[in-house]
């Protein structure tokens, strides 16, 4: 045990040295790099032509670093720099699995000490899942924010365009008067387009960045408007009224299944905290369950049947509007 517990310790000494030292190198790098365009801006040396071009894309996003095979690979299934974007976060895709990886050393060292059968160890590694838990409730609370932002962001620009200002001051309106999400997103999409960026580009940058079906219809009516010509405050005072009535009736459907809801709830932790008053009233009782090979089955049984109740119950209250 001893031993198992040393070299998980040197493991994560010798990750977090190697990270730290790959982290002041990178910081490094690009401050040398900044300081080169700055020099080269104010005149006190030449481009370099030479050799490999520096990086000096002005719209670059923080998340922009080094990327690593991890990431390529993951990339293949999952868009970790976009996930990463919409939960509005500058941790880096490559330090984010880091923290992932350490965080399940962490739970494993643990488990270890807390000497529990050797057949629980792998739990341990569920806490490297706890990151991604994290930031997967920090996106949908950011996600869930911009939605509720945005009827009074599509009138705001309404009242713009019939005031006689453009659309990109509209953009820059919502900016400037609004707070949260949305306001960080329209001033990216302002901001994007004021460096020469098509407008109809920048919205479609910002709909991947903001994975939302009303954020989509705007652009859909933004770009047709700009093809083919229309009353675009029309359009967007209607996608508005669209977008408040689909959330009244949504508000009514969650007033109706909450009922629903909360007995899901009770039901999923009733199991669990009759095994807690069990194992407090009579702990030999339910230990049969850890060292009979019937008692695994039985676990093992009730854990599939509460996961199978928990997805009916969600599929049932789940009503999508």
């Amino acid at each position: 045990m001893m031993t198992l517990l040393i070299l998980i310790a040197s493991f994560i000494g010798v990750a977090c040295l190697v990270g730290g030292v790959a982290s002041m190198f990178l910081r490094t790098e690009q401050a040398t790099a900044v300081e080169d365009r700055l020099a080269v801006l104010t005149g006190a040396a030449q481009p370099n032509t030479k050799g490999k071009q520096a990086d000096t894309n002005v719209l670059q996003t923080p998340l922009d670093d080094m990327p690593s095979v991890i990431e390529e690979y993951f990339s293949k299934y999952f868009n970790i720099r976009a996930f990463l974007q919409q939960a509005d976060t500058q941790l880096s895709p490559s330090r984010f699995f880091l923290v992932s990886v350490i965080a399940a050393i962490i739970g494993m060292v643990i488990v270890a000490v807390c000497r529990v059968p050797i057949y629980l160890a792998p739990l341990g590694a569920i806490m490297g899942v706890t990151p991604w838990i994290w930031f997967l409730m920090k996106r949908n609370r950011r996600l869930a924010h911009f939605a509720r932002q945005l009827p009074e962001a599509l009138e705001l620009i309404s009242r713009a365009l019939r005031a006689g200002h453009s659309l990109a001051s509209g953009f820059k309106l919502v900016a400037d008067e609004l707070g949260g999400p949305i306001a960080v997103e329209f001033e990216r999409c302002y901001e994007a387009q004021n460096l020469g960026v098509p407008l109809e580009e920048a919205i479609d940058e910002m709909t991947v960045r903001v994975p939302n079906l009303d954020l989509r219809f705007f652009a859909t009516a933004v770009i047709l408007q700009r093809q083919t010509g229309g009353d675009l405050a029309e359009i967007l005072d209607k996608i508005g009224h669209l977008v408040r009535e689909r959330y009244k009736i949504w508000g009514q459907i969650q007033a109706l299944t909450g009922e629903g809801r909360l007995s899901g709830i009770v039901l999923l932790a009733l199991p669990p905290v009759l095994f807690v008053v069990m194992w407090r009233l009579n702990q030999q009782y339910c230990m049969a369950l850890f060292t009979d090979p019937m008692g695994h089955q039985m676990l093992a049984g009730a854990v599939v049947m509460q996961l199978i109740g928990a997805l009916v119950i969600r599929k049932i209250v789940n009503i999508k509007v």
